[in-house]
């Protein structure tokens, strides 16, 4: 039955006649760059056949026995690594960053249990997205410089096991919030449905695609804020406004540099449909960092000096997106990206720096965390 539901899905999402199961039983060890392992026990994907050679090929003619490449067990460290890389480990530290950073600014005590639970639910959350969203992307990711070294490409795990991974650390990582409060797991669970089922698919039909993730981005703040207080207000919502516009600017500037690889595997980015409009909407959500700035600072989540010792940043972050609009290419996207790498940690810090202290215990949904454990 889940080979069924994932056929239907893939064939949906490449438009593609494969057959997954055979490619969800993939052993390991063969890669889309010609390395072959034994001839007895590995099949290559049939997902990456399809871009690279005909289905009803046979192997190299000419490729001798003892020339083929031996596979060798994983270990344990090696493992780790590739489930590292399937979760996309930077990224869903990113992720996890903020939602910390939304519970420390959120306006209640800190529970340190709570935090633990949240910042352990939004990793496993994060590595189900990611590894979902591997798996779906695998005959496009291999048409890419970027993605092509990714570990579903290069054969180094079965695709089974990244589905049952992505479903098992998700179904957890939902479990975990719910033990802070309901409110923090739906987001959880928001966030991985958003991101693997609707992201995903949606990158390669509609230019759209960048303003769902951009919603994706700005929810880990709502979710560490939701889980120290309870619930959402006009503050958290601001807060996921700073995540929600900082998007733009660095995946915009990232998305530049890539277009022929965007274009090779057939998504429609800004950057390669409307380049205008990736210049335009870049320097506009750039810009709004300022008065969002100031509005988290009138809305009384952090002092009002915030908005003064971030303007610096936020300016800087607007003049290189200047740049940006006015000369596009690869130096001025570059730029725009790697400050956009320090300007996010900065405003989370100076948001930490100028919280407003308050003495209101932690509302979470009728009781707090310890009683559910003790419960």
């Amino acid at each position: 039955m889940l080979s069924s539901f994932l056929n239907h899905v893939l064939l949906l999402h490449t438009k593609r006649p494969f057959f997954l199961l055979d490619y969800l039983k993939n052993t390991r060890g063969i890669n889309v760059f010609g390395r072959y392992g034994q001839k007895s026990a590995q099949l290559k994907p049939l997902a990456v056949i399809t871009d690279f050679q005909k289905k009803d090929d046979k192997e190299p003619k000419n490729l001798k026995p003892d020339e083929w490449t031996e596979v060798k067990s994983t270990t344990f460290k090696e493992k780790l690594d590739i489930y590292s890389k399937l979760s996309k480990a930077r990224l869903t530290g990113l992720v996890v960053l903020t939602a910390a950073a939304g519970y420390a600014i959120a306006p209640a005590p800190m529970v340190p249990l709570a935090l633990m639970c949240t910042v352990i639910g939004t990793t496993l959350c994060s590595a189900s997205a990611n590894s979902l969203n591997q798996f779906l992307e695998v005959p496009y990711d291999c048409q890419m410089s970027r993605t092509r070294d990714r570990v579903l490409v290069r054969g180094l795990i079965r695709p089974m096991d990244a589905v049952l991974f992505g479903l098992g650390t998700g179904t957890i990582g939902v479990m975990t919030l719910s033990l802070v409060n309901p409110t923090t797991a739906i987001l959880g669970a928001l966030n991985i449905l958003l991101y693997a089922g609707i992201y995903t698919p949606s990158k390669r039909y509609h230019i759209a695609n960048t303003w769902i993730g951009s919603l994706v981005g700005g929810i880990p703040p709502l979710m560490g804020w939701a889980a120290c207080t309870g619930g959402l207000d006009m503050g958290a919502l601001a807060l996921a406004a700073i995540l929600y516009s900082w998007q733009f600017p660095h995946f915009n500037a990232l998305s530049w540099s890539y277009r022929p690889d965007y274009s090779r595997a057939g998504y429609k980015m800004m950057s390669v449909t409307d380049p205008a409009l990736c210049r335009r909407v870049t320097l506009r959500h750039a810009v709004a960092q300022i008065p969002i700035a100031a509005v988290v600072s009138l809305l009384g989540v952090c002092h009002w000096w915030f908005f003064f010792l971030a303007l610096p940043f936020n300016t800087y972050l607007t003049l290189l997106s200047w740049r940006f609009y006015k000369s596009s290419n690869n130096n001025t996207a570059r730029s725009l990206f790697r400050f956009t790498l320090l300007h996010l940690p900065v405003i989370m810090l100076l948001l930490l720096i100028s919280k407003k202290r308050s003495k209101e215990k932690p509302l979470l949904s009728g009781e707090t965390i310890e009683d559910t454990f003790k419960n």
